[in-house]
């Protein structure tokens, strides 16, 4: 009988050294460089492999490709990193405890055994829940300023949101030679006051108390409806673009379970080596926080599996806790 594939919920363990969770960017690089590095290794993706640069339309910002699909491009790294690893799809890990000195996954799939676990398992935009932003998501709607600000140069565009990452977004999009507004439906702003008083000096105009009702258009963005929510008026404002900054969700739970220590938004706490408190548990890509970009899940994914190369080659865990 073959048994070269998974093995059932009651069979026994299958070992590596290292298991990867996620087949984003970051993921795809650990796995990557830690067969090159001559670790037994495997990545388990709940999904396909890509995360969020599958909805993507287009890329102009990742070195060696002046501009291409968020799909193509996953194809590409996943196809390359199908070269040295096995990409398990469609195999969500349901279950991960720590036992001794080893990591013991359950998936919809099989079970697993791991030496060192590195988290890739990314973050989701928070979304408005209004009527056209599912629909024109990447025809207008853009949940990242950095990702596509560059397409609306000289164009109208509104940011919604009043944290640090819509005014950064604001901010970018300004310098990008956008017409921008920003809608808040607060009468203050949570963003540091650096940007507040960054906002102010380039007089971007905003939009106080005023949430988004609609997102208007056929094929692409035309317009938005706000309504203001202390008088009702509600009104329709001409863009070509929405951008969406009301936070990200990371996708921790996995983190939560095995004691590794999270910021108060549940982003997991790297070192710059992508390790975390936890003995031989690193973390790489958007569930790490920080600059949310393909080269920067890239740059995470291969640093956390040369970090675990070197400590389970050497552990270097002599203190409790990390």
């Amino acid at each position: 009988m073959d048994d070269s594939g998974p093995k059932t919920e009651r069979g026994p363990l299958t070992d590596y050294d290292v298991v990867i969770i996620g087949a984003g960017p970051a993921g795809l690089s650990a796995g990557i460089y830690a067969r090159r590095a001559g670790m037994s290794c495997i990545i388990l993706e709940k999904g396909v492999p890509g995360g969020q640069v599958l909805t993507s339309p287009k890329i102009e910002n990742y070195p060696g490709f002046p501009e291409i699909e968020g799909m193509k491009l996953m194809d590409v790294m996943a196809e390359h990193a199908r070269m040295y690893v096995d990409i398990r799809e469609g195999e969500e890990v349901t279950r991960l405890v720590r036992s001794g000195e080893r990591f013991e996954f359950t998936t919809t799939n099989g079970r697993y055994s791991s030496r060192a676990v590195i988290l890739a398992t990314g973050s989701f935009h928070r979304k408005l829940d209004v009527e056209g932003e599912e629909r024109l998501s990447g025809r207008g709607v853009s949940y990242c300023a950095t990702c596509d600000g560059f397409f609306f140069k000289k164009k109208k565009v509104v940011v919604v949101g009043g944290g640090n990452t819509a005014l950064t977004d604001a901010l970018y999009l300004h310098s990008m030679g956008c017409e921008v507004s920003i809608a808040h439906r607060r009468d203050a702003f949570r963003a540091d006051r650096h940007l507040q008083d960054s906002v102010a000096d380039r007089s971007i105009a905003i939009l106080w108390d005023t949430v988004v009702e609609e997102i208007v258009g056929e094929n692409e963005v035309t317009a938005v409806k706000l309504r203001n929510v202390k008088t009702g008026a509600v009104d329709t404002k001409p863009v070509s673009g929405v951008f969406v900054a009301v936070g990200e969700v990371p996708s921790s739970q996995l983190a939560a379970e095995l004691g590794v220590r999270m910021d108060p938004g549940g982003f997991v706490t790297v070192d710059m080596s992508f390790r975390t408190n936890v003995p031989n548990v690193y973390a790489a890509g958007d569930v790490a926080g920080g600059i949310r970009q393909i080269v920067a899940a890239v740059h995470g994914g291969a640093a956390a599996a040369l970090s675990a190369f070197e400590d389970l080659a050497k552990p270097y865990y002599s203190r409790s806790g990390g």
